[in-house]
């Protein structure tokens, strides 16, 4: 396997208008990625995603740089980085919501990128490649379904 990138595409019954929002607005993010979410979208504020119990010691934080935010196309974040340290390209991974119009909706392209750019050892890149595969696994349908009751009650 390549461990290059992951790719995940989903299309909703959603403008791209307010799919942006719900990928670029710590409100919307908090309903269907992390626990909690502390950001602002403009290129290069600095946020915290947090998973897991908020009151635990054991809280995931995630840091992570916003690179690109072009409403209602693109919105991009750079995270998994050392701490201390800049987001850089041989530094961290790059995610990368890609929102096309597709009818009456939005085609969602989802990429993560960066991984071998990382310089991990191969069982520490493997491993991490099949955890990011498998988050993705679960949020880009938890993101699916946040839209579509977002929709629904608008």
């Amino acid at each position: 396997m390549e461990y290059g990138s992951i790719e995940r595409e989903l299309h909703v019954d959603a403008s791209p208008e307010v799919v942006f929002e719900v990928i670029s607005s710590p409100v919307h993010l908090q309903e269907w990625f992390p626990d909690e979410a502390r950001m602002e979208a403009v290129p290069g504020a600095i946020g915290e995603f947090r998973f897991g119990d908020l009151t635990s010691p054991d809280v995931h934080v995630a840091a992570f740089t916003v690179v690109e935010v072009e409403a209602p196309r693109r919105f991009s974040f750079r995270w998994v980085y050392p701490e201390g340290e800049a987001a850089a390209a041989d530094n961290s991974l790059l995610v990368t919501f890609d929102l096309i119009p597709s009818g009456a909706g939005t085609t969602v392209r989802l990429t993560e990128s960066g991984f071998r750019e990382k310089g991990w050892e191969a069982a520490v890149l493997e491993q991490q490649y099949q955890d990011h595969s498998q988050g993705w696994d679960t949020h880009v349908p938890r993101l699916g379904e946040y839209l579509g009751r977002l929709v629904a009650t608008t």
